[in-house]
């Protein structure tokens, strides 16, 4: 069986191997000089491999047609994956929240492990023009145009155009008749209106509580407790990359986050907190007064918010004003006017409609023979490792069925 695989990043080099083992002539087509480049930046260059979790919170955690990906998940699981590495001679190690790295903190270990599972797999550096079907697929490249009998189109999205994800596989896809879901940054930063945010810019938010509400709907579509920082544009941090994930057709204040820089606190004992430190410091100006409250970068713009003049005797704050200090530590404000460039995403949102690709294969429903894998299919999840699960998952689903005899 001769395969052709478009693309040699996570899924690309995944779904290769195993179709290899399994007895395929399979061949690679990556455009870059070497393949696994997004993959060797991945988790700022550690590779958050898989998150070690069970079956619900798997589920709970993929944003976007998690039932599209049951039969997938059960064949490949994390717990496989990272046996799978193991075998490899990559040690893993599990950190907070279940995220899976190498044990040396390189990425450049989970892709050397997957060439080396690629073992014998040709690999062809030449950018793919297109692709047609008649009696056999025919692969055109700027070198040339290569026969083969099936094809795995693992292309990636648009997140790091400058790895080569320069969505080309949706053009493939839509060439055959699929629909593409309309494609958006996600798990990515927030662009807000406030000047909050470069004025804090480089301050991390521990253990905060971080709310999106949809104005338009007045429904929260978000919150979590986490970390997250300040940019000098917004907002960004593992808190605000979950956030963005829920939030669609973003446009200039339709959503708006909320901090709750107190989540251990109700307002009944964080007031009983505040009296206390006023007491404590009732001859200071406000100003001077909240340095066990807030981090001191967020003290200027906190007070110039509560509208109180920061150079006010704590002993003459007035019990309203008092108020309005505790409803900004509960529930600080911020606008988003839009999500960052895709560029600097680390999923893409959208892609091949996942109601024209079978779920336990893979394959397309219209095209026998083609099949997708990874992120070029609708499917996303939180940051934490369970994307690259996703890839995983359906490069091996792709790349079983792919290498038997099509049903």
């Amino acid at each position: 069986m001769k395969i052709a695989v478009i693309g040699g990043g996570a899924a690309g080099l995944f779904a290769a191997g195993v179709a290899s083992h399994r007895g395929a002539d399979v061949t690679v087509f990556e455009k870059n000089d070497r393949p696994g480049v997004k993959l060797r930046i991945t988790g700022k260059g550690r590779c958050n491999v898989t998150n070690d979790c069970d079956r619900d919170r798997f589920f709970d955690s993929v944003v976007s047609n998690p039932r599209f990906l049951y039969s997938a998940y059960s064949a490949l699981t994390p717990q496989d994956v990272m046996a799978f590495f193991e075998r490899l001679g990559v040690p893993l190690k599990t950190e907070r929240g279940g995220r899976v790295f190498p044990v040396s903190d390189k990425a450049s270990d989970i892709v050397d492990a997957l060439v080396r599972y690629c073992g014998a797999v040709t690999f062809r550096h030449e950018k793919v023009l297109g692709i047609r079907k008649e009696d056999e697929f025919e692969v055109k490249t700027s070198k040339g145009v290569y026969r083969f009998d099936r094809v795995i189109i693992a292309t990636g999205g648009l997140s790091y155009p400058r790895t080569g994800s320069d969505g080309d596989g949706y053009g493939f896809a839509a060439a055959f008749g699929h629909r593409i879901i309309g494609t958006s940054p996600s798990l990515v930063p927030l662009i807000c209106e406030e000047d909050l945010c470069p004025r804090c810019q480089g301050l991390t938010l521990k253990n905060v509580t971080l709310s999106a509400l949809d104005t338009s709907k007045n429904k929260t579509v978000f919150s979590e407790l986490g970390e997250m920082l300040f940019t000098d544009k917004g907002v960004s941090g593992p808190l605000v990359l979950s956030a963005s994930a829920h939030m669609k057709d973003i446009t200039p204040g339709k959503y708006a986050l909320y901090i709750d820089l107190k989540p251990a606190l109700d307002e009944q004992t964080l007031d009983r907190r505040i009296l206390r430190d006023f007491s404590e410091q009732k001859n200071k100006n406000l100003i001077n007064s909240l340095h066990d409250l807030l981090p001191s970068k967020l003290i200027a713009p906190f007070v110039e918010l509560t509208g109180i003049d920061p150079d006010k005797k704590v002993n003459s704050v007035t019990v309203s004003e008092r108020r309005k200090i505790l409803e900004l530590l509960k529930k600080l404000p911020l606008t988003v006017v839009s999500a960052a460039p895709v560029a600097e995403a680390i999923i893409t949102r959208g892609g091949v409609d996942t109601r024209q690709i079978d779920p336990k294969t893979m394959q397309s429903k219209l095209v026998p023979g083609l099949y997708f894998a990874g992120e070029v299919i609708d499917c996303d999840a939180y940051t934490g490792g369970f994307n690259l699960q996703i890839a995983f998952s359906t490069a091996n689903a792709a790349a079983v069925a792919a290498s038997g005899v099509i049903t």
